[in-house]
């Protein structure tokens, strides 16, 4: 029986055929790919940028690069952790190619980038967005893998390239970096 949860199962198997669908009819089935993992992978890489702008960036330029050649997903075992790992090094590519002011920007857009039309949802949305941007990217990371992923420390650690000891000890402590952050914004919330 296997670990992975059925979600991700049929997930990594429709990127699977996806990836098949764009090497057979190059360029017109990456629409296909794009609208089944962009959400996700623009999710992870904003964990990463602290930028949506960046992270959209990262996203393109790697689904670029398999419209370019799928095979680069074709002959990997688990073509969604490849593509994660290839969104990762590319946000991580941009971070390092990033202007120090940059981080001004990235504020402004954290405060008024919301899709969620319901004003409560919306600053709940916020809060833990503005929380998950104060952990070291090593753990927003892993937080995005495992929580919105659903994928297992194994997972992670292979598709992080880390020992699975660091990725659960910084799941764990990014969790309660996460409570204490929380914590002080619903403070700050009720005496406002």
């Amino acid at each position: 029986m296997s670990s992975t949860p059925p979600q991700f199962d049929s997930l990594a198997e429709q990127v699977r055929q996806s990836v098949l669908q764009v090497h057979q009819n190059r360029g017109s089935a990456i629409a296909g790919l794009y609208d089944l993992t962009a959400h996700r992978l623009v999710r992870f890489a904003v964990a990463i940028t602290r930028s949506q702008h960046d992270a959209e960036d990262a996203v393109q330029s790697s689904l670029l690069r398999v419209a370019e050649s799928p095979e680069l997903l074709l002959r990997v075992q688990q073509p969604w952790h490849y593509l994660l790992q290839m969104v990762r090094n590319d946000a991580l590519q941009i971070l390092r190619k990033r202007k120090p002011t940059a981080s001004i920007n990235v504020i402004q857009e954290l405060l008024t980038h919301c899709p969620i039309d319901q004003l409560e949802m919306a600053e709940t949305y916020r809060a833990i967005w503005i929380a998950l941007r104060k952990l070291p990217v090593e753990q927003s990371e892993i937080v995005v893998l495992k929580i919105w992923e659903e994928l297992t420390f194994q997972q992670i650690a292979e598709i992080l390239d880390i020992p699975l000891a660091t990725a659960a000890s910084r799941y764990r402590y990014a969790l309660e970096k996460l409570a204490v952050y929380l914590q002080q914004h619903q403070k700050e919330a009720v005496y406002e």
